[in-house]
Parts: structure tokens; sequence; C-alpha cells
């Protein structure tokens, strides 16, 4: 396969030039450097970058992505099955959806409250936050 300059990578993988080299120095991508000094990466890297983007879109951090980086070559199910073989994905995804959790649970409580204080929020109705503005 062919070698691909940053440029190719980013339209392939439909990110930027500036994504792929924050990924690089976070260990997550390598690339080769040309005798000009130009990045260059190989085939492969596309779905790596696609599987990144994936995760972190799915709400990983990208420390979380790292613990996945042996994954990060092949296509990722839709559905991930457990094995002890992913453990470390496993209590990864779990602290995750935790930290989560407690995210949605203050933004209810502060949603809650701005409710209680500007109950015509509750239906939706922002005619009087239009007028005002």
């Amino acid at each position: 396969m062919a070698a691909l300059l940053i440029g190719e990578l980013a339209a392939q993988a439909g990110t930027t030039t500036r994504a792929l080299r924050y990924y690089e120095e976070q260990g997550l991508l390598e690339s080769d450097r040309t005798a000009s000094g130009y990045r260059v990466y190989d085939a492969g890297a596309v779905t790596r970058v696609r599987n990144i983007r994936d995760l972190l879109a799915s709400g990983f951090t990208v420390e979380d992505v790292k613990s996945f980086v042996r994954y990060l070559d092949t296509d990722l199910p839709d559905v991930f099955e457990y094995s002890s073989s992913c453990a470390e994905g496993y209590v990864v995804g779990a602290r995750r959806v935790a930290e989560l959790e407690e995210k949605i649970t203050a933004l209810t409580r502060m949603h809650e409250l701005l409710v209680h204080r500007m109950p015509w929020l509750a239906a939706g109705d922002n005619a009087a936050g239009r007028e005002a503005a």
C-alpha cells in the first residue's frame, strides 16, 4: 500500500492535519519522515484515525483511547462483547459511563433549579425570554 502524506490522511479519515499531529503527540498515531521531513503514514492509518475519532465521539477521552491502542488498526465492532482479553477496556468504559452519569445528574439538578426559578421554561415556552431580548 502506498504511503500517505499528512494532508492525504486527513482527507481520507475526515479530520484535520492538526488533529493528526495531536494524535501523534499523544502516542496514538505514528508516522515516518521523508527525506524532506514530511510526515508519511501507511494506508492502515486511515482505519486507526477513524477508530480514534469514533471512540472520542463516543465520549472517551484521549487517555481512555490509549487503553484501546492494540485494537485501533482493525474495524471496531458496533457493540463490544465482554471478554477477559479486553478487561482493561471494560474498566475504562465503566469508569467513563460513571463519570457521564455524574454529569447528567448535575445537569439535571441545574435544569430543575432553573425551571423552578423560571417556571415558564418548563413548558418550553420561551416567549417571555424572546420579548426581553
